[in-house]
């Protein structure tokens, strides 16, 4: 039995039904996850990094122990007055006003796990009860893969170049529909739409792709370039992706993070990463391809893999605005959202090394302003 509890800790299908037993086991491992980057997050100095832990603690406590309505799950009322908390001193420390060492961060962190997992032993065994403990884990699941890639001590794995797809079009439904447990606000669904034939990369662009953007000039071609990608190339200076030191002769990036960076060299068949949607953009339109749509990257997500489509190596940018799905698109955030569309956004699709196992769906979507570079995010391309 213990066994199949494992096992379902990381099946994306199994955690997003899951009931209180094993939703109970994947908060205390999901804590356990977080806890294990403590040494490092804080050899680095960044007391930044070190606060962003406090979340871990103080996203639960306002949408569950704190909240009178937490049996409504996200019908319960965002403005509804909330009891007190476990800890005083926590707004100084999330504004930055001194924050907690080790002992401090630990009680805090134990105290609001225990609160969490004594009233989610009597929460509904359903899914508007169990809403928001689901919404917690992927909230602390969320963390961990942000503060992972923020350590920058992993990597998407080397790949061996492998031709476009060719993908036969078809009626394509996108998004998640109602009904099957707990479905991320940014996938549900269904969007009808018809998806014509279309080629597409086997695999995320490399960083030997990319750098034959660079080499060619891609930074300094304004022809290559929205006018909003121009504002931010000039304005930001760049050359090449965050954390990149040289691409001509070698790929080096900075790897680790404050007190722990160093150079390290990696495979020029590494997934280009911490790409910003206007660089995604602009080599597109120096190769003379284009992004994938959502429903393209979707429908070939779902039926290439056995011919060789890849995701999960870094998040991918998608052509197209961020945006809710269908009947859902003109409707409030949920309470407890995590991902809200907002004005100029794009979209990303899919996964990253960093993200915990029992996220990596192929229906995955989350939303970034275009010039955000945080994520572990890439792209790949379409033939016109």
């Amino acid at each position: 039995m213990g066994l199949v509890r494992g096992a379902a800790l990381d099946d994306p299908p199994a955690i997003r039904r899951a009931g209180r037993e094993l939703l109970s086991l994947a908060l205390m491992d999901t804590r356990n996850s977080l806890l294990a980057l403590l040494p490092a997050l804080q050899a680095t100095g960044d007391a930044a990094l070190w606060r962003r832990v406090l979340q871990a603690g103080a996203w639960p406590e306002w949408w569950i122990s704190r909240h009178v309505q937490r049996h409504r799950g996200e019908a319960a009322d965002a403005a509804t007055p909330r009891l007190p908390g476990l800890e005083p001193r926590l707004e100084h420390w999330l504004a930055g006003d001194g924050p907690p060492d080790a002992e401090a961060l630990g009680a805090y962190l134990a105290g609001t796990l225990e609160l969490t997992l004594e009233l989610l032993a009597s929460a509904p065994e359903s899914d508007p009860g169990l809403h928001l403990y689901r919404q917690a884990l992927r909230h602390e699941d969320r963390l961990v893969e942000g503060l992972r890639e923020a350590l920058r001590e992993g990597a998407p794995p080397p790949r061996p170049e492998r031709a476009p797809l060719r993908v036969p079009g078809r009626r394509w439904s996108l998004g998640t529909p109602p009904g099957e447990g707990f479905v991320p606000e940014a996938e549900r669904g269904p969007e009808d739409v018809t998806v014509p034939d279309f080629e597409i990369d086997a695999q995320p662009v490399s960083w030997a792709r990319f750098a034959e953007f660079v080499a060619d000039g891609g930074y300094d071609d304004a022809r290559l370039w929205s006018e909003a990608g121009r504002r931010w190339c000039v304005g930001s200076g760049r050359r090449a992706p965050a954390f990149v030191e040289q691409l001509a002769g070698g790929v080096v990036l900075q790897r680790g993070h404050g007190a722990r960076a160093r150079l390290e060299q990696a495979p020029a068949q590494q997934a280009a990463a911490h790409v910003t949607r206007h660089e995604a953009e602009a080599w597109c339109r120096w190769a003379g391809r284009r992004l994938p749509t959502a429903p393209e990257w979707a429908l070939a997500a779902a039926t290439q893999a056995r011919l060789g489509f890849v995701w999960g190596d870094v998040h991918e940018w998608v052509a197209g605005r961020a945006r809710y799905l269908g009947a859902f698109e003109d409707t409030a955030a949920p309470a407890g959202a995590l991902d809200v569309p907002q004005p100029g956004h794009g979209l990303l699709c899919g996964a990253s090394w960093a993200t915990p196992t029992r996220w990596r769906h192929p229906g995955a979507r989350r939303f970034a302003g275009p010039g955000d570079d945080t994520a572990c995010s890439g792209f790949r391309s379409c033939a016109f």
